[in-house]
């Protein structure tokens, strides 16, 4: 009962990213295929998922082909229950404020494309996008009193939060001002394990000329502290075994003068880009 999953870039692919979520938010088994969206390999690698032109798309297990975020959301709430919120009025709210996610927002995914290597300093929102942010904060609020919730938008983790954790992640890339609860809402994605995992996943690749340049001051990402890791060419380490696949060691990355070992060098440069998004690793360095 495995998926297949094609996605692009992760650095800069939010419809990437939302597709990706859906099935690792909820323990959904999924094989991920890359598509080249920056490197110009695109069409014939969803060749496989035409009509697809874009990513993501997906194959379900028994064959069908389906794509765009929220085609593939609903046919994973489907087959899978427990994605929407239980409650039927607190599903349509969620349902509806998604659909407008998905359809909207024009001027704010224009003027603020997702940028997860870094943030930039000194953005200036036009009126068109502040229009935008007004109202996606007005819907967050609207979505936190109708459930009761001070964490996600309907209490639990659901595809509501999925489709609007790339917001977040456009938000906190461009210094937007937003009030304490939506700030503490945009927080929270961005310390959620999976996006961490996703962003530095995106972070093993570099880019020349880089996408989405805006001649401004590029500054940190404003997520969680990260372990300054490196990679390094030398064991020994630690570990024999890679905590990921349990094969034999042959990359390596120092922290903290400790090494640890990985068995191939993504491995090995997705954990060096965020140690602590790795549970496995966390518990190896912490032994």
């Amino acid at each position: 009962m495995t998926y297949q999953l094609y996605i692009g870039d992760r650095t800069y692919s939010s419809w990437s990213m939302r597709g990706w979520l859906m099935f690792h938010a909820f323990d959904i088994p999924v094989n991920t295929v890359m598509a080249g969206l920056y490197d110009g390999t695109l069409i014939q690698d969803l060749a496989a998922v035409a009509p697809a032109r874009q990513v993501p798309a997906m194959v379900t297990p028994d064959g069908a082909m389906v794509y765009d975020t929220l085609a593939m959301a609903e046919t994973l709430a489907d087959a899978h229950p427990g994605l929407w919120p239980s409650d039927p009025a607190l599903r349509g709210l969620a349902r509806s404020i998604t659909a407008e996610m998905h359809a909207g927002f024009g001027a704010l995914r224009t003027d603020c494309a997702m940028n997860l290597e870094h943030a930039w300093a000194g953005f200036v929102p036009s009126d068109a996008v502040q229009a935008d942010i007004a109202r996606i904060e007005h819907l967050w609020a609207t979505a936190f009193d109708a459930s009761g919730s001070n964490t996600w938008l309907f209490g639990d983790y659901s595809l509501a939060d999925v489709f609007y954790a790339p917001i977040a992640a456009r938000f906190a890339g461009h210094g937007i001002a937003l009030s304490d609860p939506a700030q503490a809402y945009v927080d929270r994605h961005l310390a959620h394990p999976l996006f961490r995992q996703w962003r530095a996943m995106g972070l093993t690749k570099s880019y020349d000329p880089r996408p989405y340049r805006l001649g401004l001051q590029e500054t940190p990402w404003p997520g969680p502290a990260r372990l300054p890791a490196k990679a390094v060419d030398h064991g020994p380490s630690e570990n024999d075994t890679c905590p990921n696949s349990g094969k034999a060691v042959s990359h390596f990355l120092e922290v903290d003068g400790r090494v640890f070992g990985y068995c191939n060098p993504f491995c090995r440069d997705k954990t060096v880009a965020d140690p602590g998004a790795w549970p496995k690793f966390m518990a190896l360095y912490q032994s």
